[in-house]
Formats: structure tokens, sequence, C-alpha cells
């Protein structure tokens, strides 16, 4: 069993964590906020808006937020908060993760389907922003695009497929296009938040079965961090050496009214 601290307790539920300039950013989805968490515990809001998600930065410093229920990517200078893409067109349901390349191209999954509602699963396509903000997709008929991760050389963008139980890798140009769409890795556990070490090797949170693990290409799960009773929702790396694994984990599966009630959300960490 590994040694688990918590480091940040009792929030609404945690989404979307990413290391940047020494710090851990997080969404609090039902908090309606844009967290910045230090190291060792100090929280301080970035910025508030509605039902934040996926975090990543532009070439020129800008935080764009993929904010769910609205469906749009919102982007914060610093001081002020803006529409950066309305992507309401082409996602009929609520937006997820995202990821962004180092050329500021920024990839959002979608539901796909009433989730809230207890509808039918359907595959929905992976969409991607670009710069100016104009919308496409860029693959189709994904099950649940959630965590996504761009691997160290800039040419792979690996997407968990969270119905699918699957990480899916696509190649990444330089333009923001995508091909070579294979398996990158069958998995036994449903997939959530995901993240990448420096050996290539993907952290997948998993919510059902309430744990961490650790997965090279092909599916090989070659660690696992098991937090019974609390919910693997996402997860980063990062700390001052870079070996500090952030897990998000909550009593909730994601409900608004049922997080905002058990406000169980925590960022608890282990180390690599």
């Amino acid at each position: 069993m590994a040694d688990i601290t918590a480091l940040v307790t009792g929030r609404s539920f945690f989404e979307g964590p990413r290391w940047h300039d020494g710090a851990l950013y997080v969404s609090d989805m039902h908090g309606d906020a844009v967290l910045r968490i230090t190291e060792d515990g100090e929280v301080s809001t970035v910025v508030r808006l509605e039902q934040p998600s996926g975090l990543g930065w532009l070439p020129d410093g800008s935080l764009l937020i993929s904010s769910m229920t609205p469906r749009k990517v919102m982007r914060f200078d610093g001081s002020d908060l803006a529409v950066h893409a309305d992507l309401s067109s082409l996602a009929p349901y609520e937006i997820n993760d995202m990821c962004i390349d180092r050329h500021g191209h920024a990839f959002i999954g979608q539901f796909g389907f009433d989730y809230a509602g207890r509808g039918t699963p359907t595959p929905a396509a992976l969409l991607r922003v670009d710069p100016d903000g104009s919308v496409c997709e860029v693959a189709d008929n994904l099950e649940f695009a959630n965590g996504m991760v761009i691997t160290a050389d800039h040419a792979t963008l690996l997407v968990a497929e969270s119905f699918g139980k699957r990480i899916t890798g696509f190649d990444l140009a330089d333009d923001g296009s995508l091909s070579r769409r294979r398996v990158w890795a069958e998995l036994s556990d449903y997939t959530d938040g995901i993240c990448i070490d420096t050996d290539g090797a993907v952290w997948v949170a998993s919510p059902v079965f309430d744990r961490f693990v650790r997965v090279v290409a092909g599916g090989d799960v070659t660690a696992t961090v098991e937090t019974p009773g609390r919910h693997g929702i996402a997860c980063e790396l990062g700390g001052a050496d870079g070996r500090t694994l952030f897990m998000l984990t909550a009593n909730t599966l994601g409900e608004r009214v049922e997080s905002q009630s058990d406000m169980s959300a925590a960022v608890e960490t282990t180390r690599l």
C-alpha cells in the first residue's frame, strides 16, 4: 500500500490537474473556480467561472479553461476572462477535459449524450480549437473522450476513452492534425484523467475501482496506488523534482448537487 497524504480536502469536485510554474492548478468543477495549490497545500483562487474542467496554457501564457455545460473554452489572461471558442455547434452535450499542444491547438473531449439524464452512451467527435478560436472535429467515434496527454517529443496525442476502457493514440502534427489512430492500451478499468511520466508510461485514474494505475504501451500495468472508498478522478505528476503523484479523489462521481452537498473532493499525494 502506497503512503498517501491528503494535501487539500473539503471541496466539491476536482478535475483537470496541471502542474505549471511551480504549483498545481485544478478545476473545482462544482465550486465554479480554478484553484492554484502549492506543494504545502496553500490554496488560492485563480478565476471563477461556470463548471470548469480541462486546463492548459497558450504559448503567450494565457490560461484556457473548458467550461462544460456552456460548452465554451474560456481564456484568462491574468485579469480578464473572455470566450476563446464556442463549441456548442459541434457539442450537443457537455464538453470535457482538454489538452493543449506547444503551438496552441487545444483538443477537447465531449460527453456525446445526456449523461446526467442517464441517456444512452453515444460515441462523439474529438474537437480541436485553434489559436484563432476556430473549432473543428479531428477524430470521430470516441467513447467518452476524457483525460489527454501529449508525449514529451510532441509527436503523439493520447486520449483516454472512459467507456471504451482504453487509451487511443494519434500521431500529432505541428498543424494540429491527427493521423494513424490506434489503440495504445486496452484496460480493465474505466478511465478518467491521465498523466504521463518521464519514461512515457501513463498514470490512469480509475473512478470505478478506486485506484490509480501506471500503464505502458500495449496495456501492461506496472504499478497501482489503491484509494479504497475514494474514487480516482484525475492525476498529475509534479512537485519540485517531478516525482509527486497528485491524485484527485472524491466520494461522488461528479454529480453536481451531490458533490456540492458532500464536499468530499480532495487532492492526495504519494511519492514515486
